[in-house]
Parts: C-alpha cells; sequence; structure tokens
C-alpha cells in the first residue's frame, strides 16, 4: 500500500507529492525532472545509465503504477535511483532530497521497532499471566499454545526486522543430491498437472541448470550449503528469482522445493506433521518473488528458521 508525503524545496518553491510504501521512496521520471530542474531527456538518460552500467537493478528499483489524472501506469523510480541521478546531474537539491528522505525513512524504521517491541512485550506478558493465574485446563492449554505460536511468528518478524536471524539447529545429514535431469523430470510432472502447456518449464536459458548447481557447490573442498535447510531455502529463492521457464517459475519453484526436502526424508517432522504448511509455502514464495535481491541472505534464513 502507497501513502502520500509531501516533499517542499528548503525555498518552498517546489513541492511533490512522494510516493512512500513503507520501505523505499519513488518518485516518477517527471517529478525527478522537476525536483533537480534539468530536461527531461538529461533525466532520462542518467535513469537509463543507472540501470544500463548495472549500478542498480531495474527489477527492484523501477514500478509502474496508476495514479491520478493518468491514463496509463505512470514508472516510479525508488530513492536509491533518485539519490543516483541526484549525484550525476550534481544537484545541490538532490542532496537535500536525500536528506530529508533519509529522515522520513528513520522514522518510519524506528516507529516499527517500537511498535514490534510493544507487541512482543504485551504478547509475552499475556502468556506470563496464563501461566501465574490459570489452572491448566484443555481450553487454557489451547489459549497458552496459539499465543505461543504467535509469540514464535512474532519473535522470526522482530528478527527479520533487525536483520538478526541465524540458521540454528540445521540438519546437516544430506541423503539426496539434486540432479538436473531428475529436477527436469520433476517439473515435467508437474507440467502435466497443469494441463501439458509447452509454455510451462520451458527453460528460456542456462540459468536453471545454474541454480541446480549452485545448491551442492564447493569452494575450497567444502560444501558452500552444508545442511539440507540452506540447500532447500536456496532452491527455493534461486529458482524463483532466475526466472528460468517461459511459464510457472513460482509454482516450479514451491514444487522443487517440498520435492527435494521429501526426496531427504525431510518433508515432515518426526510425528508427521508438514514441516510447511500450504498456506506458509505461498507466503513464502511471494514474499521472495517480491523481495529485492540485496536481501537474498535474510529471506534464505527466514526459509530455514520456518523449516524448523
Amino acid at each position: 500500500m502507497q501513502d502520500i508525503v509531501i516533499y517542499k524545496t528548503n525555498d518552498n518553491s517546489i513541492e511533490v507529492e512522494v510516493q512512500f510504501d513503507g520501505n523505499t521512496l519513488w518518485l516518477s521520471q517527471t517529478e525527478i525532472t522537476s525536483l533537480f530542474e534539468r530536461d527531461q531527456s538529461v533525466i532520462s538518460r542518467h535513469i537509463n545509465n543507472v540501470f544500463k552500467e548495472f549500478e542498480l537493478e531495474k527489477k527492484s528499483n523501477m514500478q509502474k503504477m496508476h495514479i491520478a489524472n493518468s491514463d496509463k501506469p505512470v514508472a516510479l523510480y525508488s530513492l536509491d535511483v533518485i539519490i543516483s541521478v541526484g549525484y550525476r546531474v550534481k544537484s545541490k537539491r538532490g542532496t537535500q532530497f536525500r536528506i530529508w528522505a533519509n529522515k522520513i525513512l528513520k522514522e518510519h524504521l524506528a516507529k516499527g521497532y517500537s511498535i514490534n517491541e510493544k507487541r512482543l512485550e504485551q504478547l509475552q506478558k499475556t502468556i506470563q499471566l496464563v501461566h501465574r493465574t490459570s489452572k491448566i485446563t484443555s481450553e487454557t492449554k489451547d489459549l497458552l499454545d496459539i499465543l505461543s505460536d504467535y509469540s514464535s511468528a512474532l519473535d522470526i518478524l522482530d528478527q527479520f526486522d533487525h536483520q538478526s536471524l541465524t540458521k540454528n539447529n540445521v540438519n546437516n545429514f544430506v541423503s539426496y543430491k539434486i540432479e538436473y535431469q531428475e529436477a527436469k523430470i520433476a517439473i515435467e510432472k508437474l507440467r502435466l498437472k497443469f494441463g501439458g502447456s509447452k509454455l510451462f518449464g520451458n527453460e528460456k536459458d542456462h540459468s536453471f541448470k545454474s541454480s541446480i548447481a549452485t545448491i551442492d557447490q564447493t569452494f575450497d573442498g567444502k560444501e558452500l550449503y552444508s545442511s539440507i535447510e540452506e540447500k532447500s531455502a536456496n532452491l527455493l529463492y534461486l529458482v524463483v528469482k532466475n526466472h528460468s521457464f517461459t511459464d510457472g517459475n513460482k509454482r516450479i519453484a514451491a514444487w522443487l522445493f517440498v520435492w527435494y526436502l521429501d526426496k531427504n526424508n525431510f518433508l515432515y517432522t518426526s510425528e508427521g506433521a508438514k514441516r510447511i504448511e500450504n498456506n506458509t509455502l505461498v507466503a513464502l514464495t511471494l514474499m521472495v518473488a517480491e523481495s529485492n535481491p540485496n536481501e537474498k541472505e535474510i529471506m534464505v534464513n527466514v526459509i530455514i528458521n520456518l523449516i524448523n
């Protein structure tokens, strides 16, 4: 969901409506042109060069949105792009905007941390209260279990926010080594399940083969990923993000993820429960798809923590 934050230059000569999604700020090319007082052709050239020179990835730093008074989607560019263009055109207003934007982001971050901390503190107090005041009947036990479950989830979210998630208690006994050809056979079975479309699972390049090879990659004689959780989490991440297929990328990634866990006899706990429930798998796959590439490590850590 996008909010609008108003930015005014120090002399109040320019006022810009800035889109804010909770993570970064967004401006259209026209708004960047107005902000930096340069010709639109100059701004357009610099934006293109930012992506052409691979300074920033286009997919995660540009989005198209329908906005008021426009009959077609308008391209919006992230704060990183805006700052980069500001440096390139040597704009003092670019520096002013960067200072203002960082202030907005810090305020939002501080507010978010404060809310999370209050929720966690309140939840922990509630659990302690139930422990102290309730006789453990079946009803209070169920309530306690629910509160404990949500407490664990919020702890993961809190660690995610603070970028402190770690790979704890992973299983280093990997019995199955994934092979490209066998993975292709698994995808073919999935293709038939979804109607047999020739586009489904059709490889656009060699990136899928590379993704498979990466899972068991070694460095200096040691495996890059040593546990089942790390391997499966990276498999899900890489297949989603590399977008190797003409159609079905997310479905294929999710399918290979559970297929790989099953091959390693790790899809279910010792009590017979699924390690990853259906809704969780959908949420994880979509979360990876929408994540920024520089968040890969924390995305992988989220998946590992949820597997366990």
